[in-house]
């Protein structure tokens, strides 16, 4: 039961950075004036958006699922900055929140390992 749990865990967690890959080449606008206003280029858009299917895909399948963890849940608390910036939103706070959690979870998965199914060690 342990390692289903385990698997099912790193889908949903995955399931949100497909979700972020798909809005980035949906529509990159709003994430390429985020990027922009840290002074980085806007094409960034496109290594993010690439970072979150890689990521997604390593969490379920493998490699490394530890340290995609890990990669990850400072990825979530780094992003959160982005949405902090726009507090006046309470949305955007949820948002923070939100990540925070997730980088949580991803430590604990980064702490525990992936369990028995993972495609590549």
């Amino acid at each position: 039961m342990r390692d289903i749990l385990d698997l099912a865990g790193r889908v949903l967690i995955a399931l949100l950075f497909l979700g972020g890959f798909v809005q980035k080449i949906g529509d990159p606008g709003p994430v390429e004036a985020m990027i922009r206003s840290v002074g980085l280029p806007g094409w960034f858009v496109w290594v993010v958006a690439a970072f979150n299917l890689l990521a997604a895909v390593c969490l379920v399948l493998g490699p490394r699922v530890r340290v995609w963890a890990v990669l990850l849940a400072g990825y979530c608390i780094l992003t959160s900055w982005f949405h902090w910036e726009l507090r006046a939103d309470p949305w955007q706070v949820t948002i923070v929140v939100k990540n925070w959690a997730v980088a949580g979870g991803l430590l604990v998965l980064a702490a525990h390992g992936p369990g028995r199914f993972v495609r590549w060690r």
